[in-house]
């Protein structure tokens, strides 16, 4: 088959499994370009292809947009159509991979968590045996929810400095973000009350959802832009959405970042019709460029936007150290909080606060997201040397996840398996939507360096998919 049929083909069942809806532009000659590794006059006729089979229709200097199928619902019907609440029934897939990846003998590409070998373990080592020296006898007492208060001033002094108003009253220390994000979500729902998701999502929301029996609404993203906020609009006038939950910065598993001007109209959407917001914002230290990103946090005018942070991803996974800025739900929260956990480890939010007394947070920061940034270059390099041309990386600025679109031919689940028998995991993408509409998709993490074992893994990885087409 020539490139151009093949691309048409390519871009037609994208169409046909609604990634691309009536209406809306498919990516630029240019991307397309960039995306599938083709030249420009190769994709110019696919392009012209899909215009002749009545596929898209070019406008001048716009692009080209998805026309209306026979049979098939218009924009505004297909959202109504695709966009329905449904329960959220979890993929054994998921808890095999959670349990795969703690396997030291194979290559954690499917880890959730960056390279322990980047974060400062000598000097976090110190502050915990510091600060549990000199621990006070009631110290237990002192620092139930809503937790350590230097730790708490601490957190919000970097706040302030980032240009967001918050006061360490506002702030509840917990057992990681997934403790505060969970707690957030319960303190807005009853069983069976609707939650806005991304889509696809973090699975840890697809986990929360489910355990709390509530009823998923999932909003379509864009690899780029983000969350549709027309949509989302929609939604929020037709549907009685008790509460959304989204990330902003770097996503998991896309690894978009919403511009300011989206974020803004996020939090306008979500202050206009009153619906409390969770934005998990465990990724945005891990930003790249000089500005620091806002979350959308900024722009909440009237306290809905619970914001929702972490250690784990910037600093140390295992001390479990999360917190929100919780605003009016602060006191709700701390009440949930002490009917499960009653609190986060005492003493490791007391080294945690040590640490950035005595140590650079900043500078750790400033190597770790350096670093970071280098090796998703490698990783996108390596990939794109050793991948088939069907395969489209969406590359992303910040964060450390790659999500790759493999042929509609290839089953994630049989690559799943195949790669690890050569010692090797992958996410699937099926495990971040409640159906299998990312089954020709997966999740790398590119946190780890591109070493000798590191680049034969990419390549054993690359031929598998090459030879599963």
């Amino acid at each position: 088959m020539k490139k151009p049929q093949k691309l048409a083909n390519e871009i037609k069942h994208q169409i046909e499994q609604h990634i691309w809806l009536s209406g809306e532009k498919i990516p630029s000659i240019r991307e397309a370009c960039k995306n599938y590794k083709l030249s420009i006059e190769t994709v110019l006729q696919a392009y012209q292809l899909l215009e002749n089979q009545g596929y898209v229709k070019s406008k001048p200097k716009s692009g080209y947009f998805v026309l209306p199928r026979r049979g098939v619902l218009g924009s505004d019907q297909s959202h109504k159509k695709a966009i329905k609440p449904y329960p959220v029934k979890i993929s054994d897939l998921l808890y095999d991979v959670l349990q795969r990846a703690k396997d030291p003998s194979i290559i954690p590409l499917s880890s959730a968590f960056p390279d322990p070998a980047l974060f400062p373990h000598q000097a976090l080592s110190r502050s915990l045996a510091n600060a549990s020296r000199q621990m006070p006898n009631n110290s237990m007492l002192t620092n139930l929810p809503p937790g350590s208060e230097s730790l708490r001033r601490q957190i919000a002094q970097r706040y302030q400095q980032q240009g967001l108003d918050v006061i360490p009253d506002d702030i509840v220390i917990t057992s990681g973000a997934m403790e505060a994000l969970n707690l957030c979500l319960q303190s807005c729902t009853e069983p069976g009350d609707l939650v806005a998701i991304e889509y696809p999502a973090f699975y840890g929301v697809l986990q929360a959802i489910e355990r709390l029996n509530l009823t998923a609404v999932e909003i379509p993203t864009d690899p780029e832009l983000g969350i549709d906020l027309d949509v989302l609009a929609s939604v929020f006038s037709s549907m009685d959405i008790k509460v959304c939950w989204f990330m902003t910065e770097s996503q998991n598993p896309l690894g978009y970042s919403m511009s300011n001007s989206h974020k803004q109209r996020l939090a306008e959407l979500v202050n206009q019709y009153q619906i409390p917001m969770i934005e998990d914002d465990v990724y945005r230290e891990l930003y790249v460029g000089h500005d620091f990103p806002l979350p959308a946090k900024v722009y909440d005018t009237n306290d809905y936007i619970m914001l929702c942070g972490s250690f784990s991803k910037s600093l140390s996974p295992g001390f479990r150290i999360g917190w929100v800025v919780a605003g009016r739900q602060a006191l709700k929260i701390q009440r949930l909080q002490h009917l499960s956990t009653l609190s986060s480890s005492i003493p490791i939010q007391l080294g945690l606060s040590h640490y950035l007394t005595f140590y650079s947070f900043d500078n750790h920061l400033k190597k770790l997201r350096k670093t970071l940034k280098d090796r998703k270059l490698a990783h996108i390099n390596l990939l794109a040397s050793c991948l088939p041309n069907s395969a489209i990386i969406k590359e992303s600025q910040g964060g450390y996840f790659l999500w790759v679109e493999l042929s509609p031919s290839i089953s994630v689940e049989r690559l799943y398996e195949e790669a690890l028998k050569k010692n090797i995991s992958v996410a699937p993408g099926i495990i971040f939507s409640s159906d299998k509409r990312f089954c020709h998709h997966i999740r790398l993490n590119c946190s780890y360096a591109c070493d000798e074992k590191m680049t034969a893994a990419i390549q054993a990885l690359a031929l598998l998919i090459t030879n599963m087409e």
